[in-house]
C-alpha cells in the first residue's frame, strides 16, 4: 500500500509539473504573440506631397531564343545616391551577403557593389554619417562572421542587427520553446553544420534561431542631397544571389522622406544604442500632382484592404506579387472582381529559391482561388530567379491613381505585425509620370513584346491539389511556414 502510494503521489507531482510548464509554454506563446510592439512600428505618416518621385523597375525575361536577360536600374540609383551624400546614409536591408544557392548567380555581385561603395564614399567625405541596419539571417543569427559587415565597420558605418527577439512571434508553436530552451543561451561564431544559405558552417543555435520564421524585412535606403533628404523605397536585395530577380521601386523626397527617417530612428531605437545624429532641415511644402504616404508592417494591409474595398466598377487593379496569401486581401481581391473592377494578377509561381525547386505554395493554389472567380492571372515565367516585385497599382476611372509597393509581401507574416516591413503608398493623376511609369511595368511583363517574354498561362502551373491546398491554409494561419 505505501508502494502504490507513493506511486500515485509521483504521478501527480509528475502531472503537476508537467502543467506548470504547460502553462508556462501557453502564456509564453501567448505573450509574444499579442505583446506591445517596439515604439513606432506599424506606422502610417500623414500624406504629404512628393518631391519628383520615380518610379523604378529592374525587369528579367527571356529573348527568342530562350536566353535570359536582365536590365537593372534600382541599385544604381541606390548608388547614385550614395555617390552623392555628403553628411548621411542609411541603409535598411535584409539580405545583405554574398551566399548562393545550389546554382549560383552570375548577374552581378551587389553585396560586394554595395560595400565598396559605401566604403569608398567613407573614405572621400570622412564626416559623412553611414549607417547600416540588417537582419541577423546575415550573421546565420550569430553563426558565422559577415565579412561585408566587418569591412564596413571598419571604415567607420554604423552597423546595426536587428533584435528580431523584440518582435511578436510570427511562428508560436515553435518560438514559445525557443525563448524558454535556447535564446537565454545565445549563439556563437562556428559550429559543425553546413551553413544553410552558402558556405561554412555553424551550429545547432544558428537552425534554431532561424525556425522562428521572422526578419527585418526592410528595404529602404535614404541619403541627404543639395535639395533635401531623398527617399528609396524597394523590393530588392544587395544579395549576390538575388541578382537575377525582378523588383521594384520609388524614389523621392520632401516630408515623405523626413517621415521614412523616423520610421527608420523607431528600430534603431530598440535595436542599438546608436542613434542618428544627421538632422535634416524641415523640408519646404512643395507644389505636386502626386502625394506619399510612409506605411510599415500592420499598416500596410489596413492601406491595401482600404483601396481594394473602395475600387468600383470602371476602375482598373493590377496586381505584381512574389508571395500572396493573406486571407483578408484574397477575399477583398475576389469582392472586387464580383464588383466589376476590371483585374489583372501576376504571380511569381513559387518553383525558384537559389538553386532549389519549391512546391508551388502559397501561390498556386491563391491562384486557382482567383482563376475560378474568373480573375485574369499569368504567372511568371522564371527561370532561376524570383519575380519578386510587391506591387499594387489601382487606376480609377475617374482619372486618379493609387499606387503602393515596398518590402511587403501580401502575406500574414509581412502584413499582421510580425516582419518589419516598410512600403509606400502614392496617389495623384493617373497621367503623372510614377504611375504611368508603373503602368507600363505592369503592362510589358503582362504582355511581353518581341525579343522580351516575361510570363506564362495559368495552366503552366497550375495545381488543384486538394492536399496543398489544405497545406497552405494551414501554413497560413499557424505560421509554420517561410512565406
Amino acid at each position: 500500500m505505501g508502494m502504490a502510494d507513493s506511486s500515485r503521489r509521483s504521478g501527480r507531482r509528475a502531472w503537476r509539473v508537467f502543467g506548470v510548464l504547460a502553462l508556462v509554454l501557453l502564456g509564453t506563446g501567448l505573450y509574444h504573440v499579442y505583446k506591445p510592439l517596439p515604439e513606432g512600428l506599424s506606422y502610417a505618416g500623414p500624406w504629404r506631397v512628393g518631391v519628383e518621385p520615380r518610379f523604378l523597375a529592374d525587369l528579367t525575361f527571356t529573348d527568342d531564343q530562350g536566353r535570359r536577360q536582365v536590365e537593372q536600374r534600382i541599385f544604381d540609383a541606390v548608388f547614385a545616391l550614395i555617390d552623392g551624400a555628403e553628411r548621411f546614409v542609411l541603409i535598411d536591408m535584409f539580405l545583405f551577403n554574398d551566399y548562393q544557392g545550389a546554382s549560383p548567380e552570375r548577374t552581378r555581385a551587389l553585396s560586394r557593389e554595395l560595400t565598396e561603395r559605401l566604403v569608398a564614399r567613407r573614405r572621400a567625405v570622412p564626416q559623412l554619417e553611414v549607417h547600416l541596419l540588417t537582419d541577423p539571417i546575415n550573421t546565420v543569427y550569430g553563426g558565422l562572421d559577415a565579412p561585408r559587415l566587418a569591412q564596413l565597420r571598419d571604415a567607420g558605418v554604423h552597423v546595426t542587427i536587428t533584435q528580431l527577439a523584440r518582435l511578436r512571434d510570427s511562428n508560436p508553436l515553435y518560438s514559445s520553446f525557443w525563448r524558454l530552451l535556447a535564446q537565454p543561451f545565445g549563439n556563437a561564431s562556428g559550429g559543425a553544420l553546413p551553413n544553410p544559405f552558402g558556405a561554412g558552417h555553424v551550429g545547432l543555435r544558428s537552425y534554431l534561431a532561424l525556425a522562428n520564421f521572422k526578419a527585418n524585412h526592410r528595404k529602404v535606403v535614404l541619403a541627404d542631397t543639395p535639395a533635401g533628404l531623398r527617399a528609396l523605397v524597394t523590393s530588392a536585395n544587395p544579395h549576390d544571389g538575388s541578382s537575377a530577380h525582378q523588383n521594384v521601386a520609388l524614389e523621392f523626397g520632401g516630408q515623405a522622406a523626413l517621415d521614412l527617417l523616423d520610421a527608420e530612428r523607431a528600430v534603431l531605437g530598440f535595436s542599438s544604442e546608436q542613434d542618428v545624429s544627421y538632422r535634416p532641415a524641415p523640408a519646404a511644402t512643395p507644389v505636386g500632382e502626386v502625394e506619399l504616404q510612409v506605411l510599415s508592417e500592420g499598416r500596410i494591409a489596413d492601406a491595401v484592404l482600404d483601396a481594394i474595398a473602395n475600387a468600383r466598377r470602371g476602375d482598373a487593379l493590377d496586381l505584381v506579387m512574389f508571395y500572396f496569401s493573406e486571407r483578408a486581401i484574397v477575399r477583398a481581391m475576389l469582392a472586387a472582381q464580383a464588383r466589376g473592377v476590371t483585374l489583372r494578377v501576376v504571380l511569381d509561381p513559387n518553383k525558384d529559391a537559389f538553386g532549389h525547386e519549391k512546391n508551388g505554395i502559397p501561390n498556386r493554389q491563391v491562384a486557382a482561388e482567383l482563376v475560378a472567380a474568373g480573375v485574369p492571372l499569368r504567372f511568371a515565367d522564371t527561370h532561376g530567379e524570383q519575380c519578386h516585385s510587391k506591387l499594387l497599382l489601382i487606376t480609377r476611372a475617374d482619372g486618379r491613381a493609387w499606387l503602393n509597393l515596398g518590402s511587403a509581401n501580401y502575406t500574414r507574416r509581412n502584413l499582421a505585425d510580425l516582419n518589419l516591413e516598410l512600403n509606400v503608398a502614392a496617389r495623384g493623376d493617373a497621367n503623372a509620370p510614377v504611375f504611368t511609369a508603373a503602368r507600363a511595368y505592369v503592362n510589358e511583363i503582362w504582355q511581353g513584346r518581341p525579343g522580351r517574354h516575361y510570363t506564362t498561362d495559368y495552366a503552366t502551373y497550375q495545381d488543384d491539389s486538394a492536399w496543398r491546398r489544405v497545406l497552405y491554409r494551414f501554413m497560413e494561419a499557424s505560421g509554420l511556414s517561410t512565406f
